[in-house]
């Protein structure tokens, strides 16, 4: 068996008897079409390896392999084990999956061990329980790949690219724009999965930028956005009080009078300086 003869999707998620598990925020994009252009964004994929969290039937998996990538998948789903070894089968050692949950996981462990040497990247249409928690994970931990693509519901898709001053900006925009360049490049409503979800879905491209925040900054980010976001509509006097308030505002030029939506990552970054 190879990539080209395998059966469609539908037919062997009937074949093994599998459906979606709303537990685990599973929705299955099964069109390759849409997979095919997923993989396309996420850039080069020959000769690298690609992280894929949640594959479930392998849908996007396919996309991946037929780009040219050495994929490593973690599927936290036993169910779907056999059927992704089809795959890996095909895929003629280009396949590695990992039966665990992917929030627990040592990534460049498993990078190092099953795709020992390359560049990577990591796409996934992301389970929609566990996306929110599995980017900033990436974000501040210690992966470095070339760029990530992931799927996230749209109104997280919003967040993770909002602005200052747009109602979905928050503490994920400033993390994740402290890191990287991030874009909504995909809309996919929610009629192209099985089973539809509620809502409709967004491709977001991370690329990250030349100059990374220390983890120790990082890590002071975190706390200052969680405060700051935290009791969004008080000002920054108030919001921050157990870190400094209006002192650690006068230090680092900003208005203790302000809210935390009108600053930018800029700003945060100072902030966090002053306050680590």
């Amino acid at each position: 068996m190879s990539l080209e003869t395998l059966p469609p999707l539908r037919d062997q998620l009937e074949a093994h008897g599998l459906f979606a598990k709303k537990s685990f925020g599973q929705h299955f994009l099964l069109d390759l079409n849409l997979t095919r252009k997923i993989a396309r964004l996420a850039g080069p994929l020959e000769d690298r390896a690609v992280l894929e969290v949640g594959p479930g039937p392998g849908g996007l998996t396919r996309a991946l392999l037929e780009a040219g990538a050495r994929v490593v998948a973690i599927e936290k789903d036993a169910r779907f084990l056999p059927l992704l070894g089809e795959l890996a089968e095909a895929a003629k050692g280009r396949l590695s999956v990992i039966n665990a949950d992917a929030l627990a996981t040592d990534d460049p462990a498993l990078l190092a061990e099953h795709a020992p040497g390359l560049p990577y990247r990591i796409v996934s249409n992301l389970p929609y329980n566990v996306g929110t928690a599995l980017l900033i994970k990436w974000l501040v931990g210690p992966v470095r790949p070339e760029a990530m693509a992931l799927m996230f519901q749209k109104e997280v898709a919003q967040r993770v690219c909002a602005q200052v001053g747009d109602d979905a900006y928050g503490r994920l925009a400033v993390i994740a724009q402290a890191v990287c360049r991030a874009r909504m490049v995909m809309d996919l409503p929610a009629r192209a999965f099985t089973p539809p979800p509620k809502v409709d879905s967004a491709v977001v491209l991370l690329e990250p930028l030349a100059e990374r925040p220390a983890d120790d900054l990082l890590a002071s980010l975190e706390t200052v956005t969680a405060a700051a976001f935290g009791q969004r509509r008080k000002m920054l006097r108030s919001s921050l009080k157990s870190l400094g308030g209006e002192a650690l505002c006068a230090a680092v030029g900003l208005d203790p009078e302000a809210r935390a939506e009108v600053i930018g990552v800029e700003g945060f970054l100072r902030l966090a300086a002053r306050s680590s």
